[in-house]
């Protein structure tokens, strides 16, 4: 399954993958900008996702070129969505400069990081 952004604002910029990878653990690969007009394109699949029974979000960064303050809010805000049924949200293979919102945030300290995506498979 797979997300646009829909209207002018976003038009193209943040696409999502999702791929479930167990029963209660899904993979979403967000490519492009995550920013205020696209946040959504993001926010929807992880909450329908959690709603099917997610528990262990997995974020394969790799793909995610840009991430601002509304960005870095929905992540956060679904790390305490899947904390809240025992779960947790993990980032996996973030480039340099999405790496550092979440360093000067201090966000990088909530979350389970891991270098590459087979690497937060494994776990």
């Amino acid at each position: 399954m797979e997300q646009e952004a829909v209207g002018t604002a976003g038009l193209g910029r943040l696409h999502v993958d999702v791929a479930w990878h167990s029963p209660t653990s899904v993979v979403l690969t967000p490519r492009g900008e995550l920013d205020h007009h696209t946040a959504e394109l993001l926010a929807a699949p992880m909450g329908e996702a959690v709603e099917a029974g997610a528990v262990r979000l997995v974020v394969d960064c790799s793909g995610l070129e840009f991430c601002d303050s509304t960005g870095l809010n929905v992540l956060l805000g679904a790390r305490l969505l899947v904390e809240q049924r025992g779960g947790g949200v993990h980032l996996a293979a973030m480039r340099p400069t999405v790496a550092r919102v979440f360093e000067i945030t201090g966000a990088d300290a909530v979350f389970t990081l891991h270098e590459t995506l087979p690497e937060a498979l494994e776990e």
